[in-house]
């Protein structure tokens, strides 16, 4: 081969090679892409989780046509105790126009069935801990392999070292997937995951807002005992969460434990001194025990300020009390 031809073949290799390694970091980079909480994984699995965990006692109900959604959320309902099964969640979650279940049915019936449905943040490391921690996790994902199919299953464990994710998931009891497959499809939905808890537990991965806004939409729904042991276990996680003081006070005084609800309220006076709404409420209470005296000083403390956005609800508050005192012949000055 003459010399000028070998130098032209040598060029075209390397250029060759070059055009390789390019493409090989495109499909790398494109893989990344495609499953970054996965890849992120390798270098950032979360402190404290196992690498391999299976919540064998999660129960498993095959779904009937269409109806992952309930069959998904009796599966973690009934894991917390509650006596269920898919049949009577049908009509609670289950949209026959969309042959589906909606989010917004599924965290609504598992408030409807005296538990707090909390949506968790889309990470595949929070996913991780509440499985480890014995909560399985619900999922959305679309399966479809040519066009969108929305599914609902449950992760009730994992093995980091075989790649694998394991679901209650359709008629399948123990269905494996790969890490990736699993995040292909998860990730469609934006990663949207929920836990159901009973009122006296929060999961690991809460943080105190999200927990907190999940107590009050159970307070709209379920039964008073249910939401005050649910503002009293936020209560414990966070001393100083002012909704979760005055929620399990308000709680107390609708069921006439006055003494305790004053209890709760002064505690929460002493960590939120400016608060309009404790002094209000703790003003309230203190008057329906009789103690007129002292409710009228808090009342019109909190009403030196005009800006004070409760200032109506204050208002009516302290001609309640002077109305009382009034009757009673007790002078307020």
């Amino acid at each position: 081969m003459p010399h000028s031809e070998a130098r032209l073949m040598r060029a075209w290799f390397f250029a060759l090679r070059a055009s390789l390694a390019a493409v090989l970091v495109l499909v790398a980079a494109g893989c990344a892409q495609m499953v970054p909480q996965t890849l992120a994984l390798r270098s950032g699995w979360p402190a404290g989780v196992p690498q391999s965990i299976q919540l064998e006692d999660v129960p498993f109900f095959p779904q009937n046509e269409y109806q992952c959604g309930p069959a998904a959320l009796a599966t973690v309902l009934a894991h917390t105790g509650v006596p269920i099964t898919p049949e009577p969640l049908v009509s609670q979650v289950y949209v026959p126009a969309r042959r589906g279940s909606l989010q917004l049915e599924m965290l609504a019936a598992a408030r409807r069935n005296g538990r707090i449905s909390y949506v968790l943040a889309p990470r595949y490391s929070d996913l991780l801990r509440e499985v480890a921690a014995g909560n399985p996790v619900l999922v959305l994902q679309d399966i479809g392999a040519l066009s969108q199919q929305w599914h609902y299953a449950v992760v009730n464990g994992f093995d980091y070292p075989s790649g694998t994710v394991y679901l209650r998931s359709g008629t399948t009891a123990r269905l494996e997937m790969p890490f990736t497959a699993f995040e292909r499809t998860w990730m469609k939905s934006g990663y949207w995951a929920m836990v159901v808890t009973p009122p006296d537990r929060i999961p690991v991965t809460a943080t105190e807002d999200a927990w907190t806004n999940a107590v009050l939409a159970l307070a709209r729904v379920a039964d008073p005992e249910r939401v005050a042991l649910a503002f009293a276990t936020a209560l414990r996680r966070w001393p100083d969460n002012l909704a979760a003081a005055v929620g399990l006070a308000n709680q107390l005084h609708a069921r006439g434990a006055l003494a305790q609800a004053t209890e709760v309220l002064r505690e929460a006076r002493r960590r939120h001194p400016a608060s309009a709404i404790v002094a209000n409420n703790l003003a309230q209470v203190l008057s329906d025990q009789g103690q007129q005296r002292e409710a009228l000083a808090l009342i019109e403390q909190a009403a030196s300020d005009p800006r004070n956005p409760f200032a109506s609800e204050i208002r009516s508050t302290r001609e309640t009390i002077v109305e009382r005192m009034r009757q009673a012949g007790t002078a307020t000055r």
